[in-house]
């Protein structure tokens, strides 16, 4: 037994689970933000990665001169793996903030990238978080390059297109005609999604998603050993 400050006799063991549970609550504290710590610096690294990719830009056979391949979603959904599809949308959202100052499109391609780059990386990190092994990542590439292909569709129908000709005063009928002269399938709206939007978003997601497979065995301790100091209290 101990006196109090207001001169009250109180049992030791209770000043005793109070010290320790301050020091319970202390060193949660310090894991918490140390986690935060490793998140915050891993994302920095990998949009900086991403950054720098989007301006390696190729030119592919049979695509209108606006549309050029580019392997920025490479850091994106290696970071979907190691830190979650959270935080492979603040990698998506900061590489295209980012890449506003240099933008040609008024921002509109830079939107359409941030879309279709979340619909892309958060598919296959939701899956790959479930199903955390080689075979679980070449089943979230496959389906994160699906859903890619499938939904840019009306994303671009309805987002994409129209911004263009409001925004830009590029109407529709001048997109299908410099896509018409790459590729002769074009002949209106719909040909250009499925001729034009539909094989490049393919294109695009089977060849992010093989590289990322085949360098998967290599970086997988990597990407796993990141994946536990950031999720040790939390998840995202």
């Amino acid at each position: 037994m101990i006196p109090g400050a207001d001169g009250k006799v109180r049992k030791k063991g209770s000043v005793f689970s109070m010290s320790e549970t301050h020091l319970t609550v202390k060193t949660d504290s310090n894991a918490t933000r140390k986690i935060m710590i490793r998140r915050i610096a891993a994302t920095a690294i990998l949009t900086a990665m991403a950054v720098l990719l989007m301006y390696l830009e190729i030119p592919l056979p049979f695509m209108p001169v606006f549309l050029k391949f580019d392997f920025a979603e490479l850091p994106a959904l290696i970071g979907a793996f190691a830190l979650g599809p959270a935080w492979a949308v603040v990698i998506e959202l900061l590489k295209n903030l980012i890449h506003l100052p240099v933008t040609q499109t008024m921002g509109i391609g830079e939107l359409s990238n941030f879309v279709t780059g979340v619909i892309y990386v958060v598919t296959a990190g939701l899956i790959y978080k479930k199903i955390r092994t080689r075979k679980g990542a070449a089943i979230s590439m496959v389906a994160s390059t699906v859903a890619l292909a499938v939904i840019a569709v009306p994303v671009n129908a309805f987002i994409t297109l129209p911004l263009y000709g409001s925004a830009m005063g590029f109407p529709l009928e001048a997109i299908i005609g410099m896509s018409a002269q790459a590729n002769p399938l074009v002949k209106d709206r719909l040909s250009l999604l499925l001729a034009v939007f539909v094989p490049f978003n393919l294109f695009k997601g089977i060849v992010v998603g093989l590289i990322t497979f085949f360098v998967y065995k290599p970086i997988s301790k990597l990407i796993n050993k990141t994946y536990d100091k950031t999720h040790q209290k939390t998840d995202a």
